[in-house]
C-alpha cells in the first residue's frame, strides 16, 4: 500500500513498506543514541572526521587520493553548507560504544554514568536537507559511522528530516542518492516520482569556458572528475 502526497500538482510516493520478520531479526539492536536537530550541536571539524570515516564527501565531485579515499572536505565550505541547510540532524553515541559496538560495557564506570549529550558523545550519524521552506526539499549526505551501520540509525535520521519538513507543509521531498543507496531510501518510504521525472545535472568538461548570461559574461570552471 502506498500513500500519495501532492502539492501544487507535484506528487511523490511514500510506500508503507515494513521490513519482513526475517529482516527485523537480522538487524542488530539500536544502541543508546542522542539525536539533535540543533545546528549548534554540530562541530564542523567533527563532521569532517565523520565524512572521512564513512569515506563520504559533501562535494559531488571530490578529488580522489592515491589510496582511493576521498579528499577531506574544506571545513570553511562545510560550515557554509551547514548554515544554508534547512534541516540538519546529528546523532551522537558514547565513544566507547563506537569502539566496541558489540558491548555496552566499554569504558570505566564513571564514563558510563555520564549522561549522553552532544558534548559527552561522539558524532556517529548525520543527514541534512536543503529546502525553499515552502514547497520543495532535497535530502543529502545521510551517513552513519561504519561500526554502527545496520542498526536503524540511518532510517531514524531520514524519518526525523521528513518529520521536520512535513511539519512545515513540505511534502515534495526528493533524495539525491547513488544506485547503492536506492535500496536504503526505498526502505525509508521513497519511490519513483509519479510524474516520471529524472534528475539531470549540469556538467561540462574541458578547459574553462565563457558563458553568456544576458549581458554578463560568467567564467564557468570545469567540474572535477571522480
Amino acid at each position: 500500500m502506498a500513500i500519495v502526497g501532492s502539492i501544487h500538482g507535484r506528487f511523490i510516493i511514500f510506500n508503507n513498506h515494513k521490513p519482513s520478520i526475517r529482516h527485523r531479526q537480522r538487524r542488530k539492536p539500536t544502541p543508546p543514541i542522542f539525536i539533535s536537530t540543533n545546528l549548534s550541536d554540530i562541530n564542523p571539524n567533527h563532521l569532517r572526521d565523520l565524512c572521512s570515516t564513512c569515506n563520504h564527501s559533501l562535494h559531488r565531485f571530490p578529488n580522489i587520493l592515491p589510496d582511493g579515499r576521498i579528499e577531506p572536505v574544506d571545513v570553511d565550505k562545510l560550515r557554509i553548507a551547514l548554515l544554508h541547510s534547512s534541516v540538519v540532524v546529528s546523532v551522537f553515541a558514547k565513544p566507547e560504544l563506537v569502539r566496541l559496538p558489540e558491548s555496552n560495557t566499554g569504558g570505566d564506570w564513571y564514563r558510563r554514568m555520564i549522561p549522553l549529550t552532544p558534548v559527552t558523545g561522539e558524532l556517529v550519524g548525520f543527514g541534512r536537507a536543503v529546502s525553499d521552506n515552502a514547497l520543495t526539499a532535497s535530502i543529502y549526505d545521510v551517513m552513519v559511522t561504519p561500526t554502527l551501520q545496520g542498526r536503524g540509525i540511518g532510517r531514524m535520521i531520514v524519518q526525523r528530516i521528513i518529520r521536520l519538513l512535513t511539519s512545515k507543509g513540505i511534502y515534495d521531498i526528493a533524495a539525491l542518492c547513488s544506485d547503492q543507496e536506492m535500496c536504503f531510501f526505498k526502505e525509508c518510504g521513497f519511490g519513483d516520482d509519479m510524474l516520471g521525472s529524472t534528475t539531470m545535472m549540469y556538467s561540462k568538461s574541458g578547459s574553462d569556458m565563457v558563458v553568456s548570461a544576458g549581458r554578463k559574461l560568467l567564467m564557468v570552471p570545469p567540474l572535477r572528475k571522480s
